[in-house]
């Protein structure tokens, strides 16, 4: 593979030393951007994009022609593992995802199975491939899935939920079932982020969307300890060095702590979660990703740069920051206000670098 020529996102996931702070962008491929509806047009459909490695690469790079990021990051969809599991995934216009055959009955959980990548999930693993090929060494490039719990809402549900009624009446009144599918999905996403890190990923995020709708106890028993299982099977190391995991649970800055205990490199911040105080309870444990709110990218040019700035004094001198959204950009941002965020946070974070 080819040598890196900025590994600076590399760095400051292992707190290291770096000349300035280190950005990338949720969903930073995607529909704020003119030419990824274009190429999605092209392709057709959502999954049409996906499952082509060629339309895969072109939406991954669009984003780093225009912006200064220092890392890719894959793109996919966080179900294409419930998808290779058989349940029917499909997109509904205005709906967003659903399942044809959602997860409710006992006979199908028991029939779970993990599935193969080669027979199911080739396209993601040649899309990374490709990827890479394309980046030339440019910047890292993460790959990604969803943690077991997020995908069994999905799967249980049946797509989106507001309230996860149907998830929720099985972990109280069926936790054996729950717990069945969380351990195949666990499985399922080690061997698919372990394939993706051979393809050439050179970090990993385990995206834990709905981890923050659970209560203390069972976010521990149904979402963290599957996490936990899967950093502990995770190739660590490829091509030399060492490949960071990143975790990310939406709306769980109160088990920060326990978070940074399960043996991941960073932990990513939603917004609700002040940085300097996160970073004052975990200490040298772990690094920071975060934690812009994304809607501040619908703000004009001057406020965008004081939340900027605003962060990176709140996290302070010193590396182990990696910038970012404290969730994914809105499809109907401008693309010139992403822009000024990523010159900012490389202009401003400089000062707090300085040997």
């Amino acid at each position: 593979m080819t040598e890196l020529k900025n590994d600076t996102f590399l760095r400051a996931l292992l707190k290291q030393s770096v000349d300035y702070t280190p950005i990338w962008m949720m969903r930073q491929a995607g529909r704020y951007l003119p030419e990824y509806r274009a190429t999605r047009a092209r392709a057709g459909s959502f999954m049409g994009l996906c499952t082509s490695p060629d339309y895969a690469t072109e939406v991954t790079l669009q984003p780093l022609e225009r912006f200064e990021l220092d890392a890719a990051i894959l793109f996919s969809d966080i179900l294409t593992i419930p998808d290779a599991m058989g349940l029917g995934l499909y997109f509904a216009d205005g709906e967003g995802p659903k399942f044809e055959r959602p997860l409710r009955d006992e006979a199908a959980i028991k029939a779970l199975a993990v599935p193969h990548i080669e027979d199911k999930l080739q396209y993601v693993i040649d899309a990374v491939s490709s990827i890479r090929k394309a980046l030339d060494g440019r910047v890292p490039l993460i790959g990604f899935s969803g943690s077991p719990f997020t995908l069994a809402c999905y799967m249980i549900e049946g797509g989106g939920s507001a309230d996860f009624r149907h998830v929720k009446a099985m972990l109280y009144s069926r936790p054996d079932l729950l717990h069945r599918i969380l351990e195949i999905n666990a499985l399922a996403v080690t061997d698919y982020l372990n394939a993706q890190i051979e393809a050439g990923a050179q970090a990993v995020q385990i995206f834990d969307t709905w981890g923050g709708a659970l209560t203390h106890a069972a976010y521990r028993e149904f979402s963290l300890q599957y996490m936990q299982k899967i950093v502990a099977g995770l190739k660590r190391e490829n091509e030399g060095r060492k490949v960071p995991v990143i975790v990310f649970t939406k709306g769980g800055g109160q088990w920060l702590e326990e978070i940074a205990a399960i043996g991941a490199d960073a932990v990513g911040l939603d917004w609700t979660t002040d940085i300097g105080a996160a970073r004052a309870r975990v200490g040298d444990k772990v690094a920071l990703q975060g934690n812009l709110d994304p809607n501040a990218l619908f703000a004009e040019p001057a406020a965008i740069e004081r939340e900027v700035a605003r962060i990176l004094a709140s996290y302070g001198q010193g590396s182990g920051h990696v910038f970012n959204l404290g969730h994914g950009i809105s499809q109907f941002v401008n693309p010139d206000h992403a822009g000024v965020l990523v010159d900012a946070v490389h202009r401003l974070s400089r000062d707090y670098h300085v040997a």
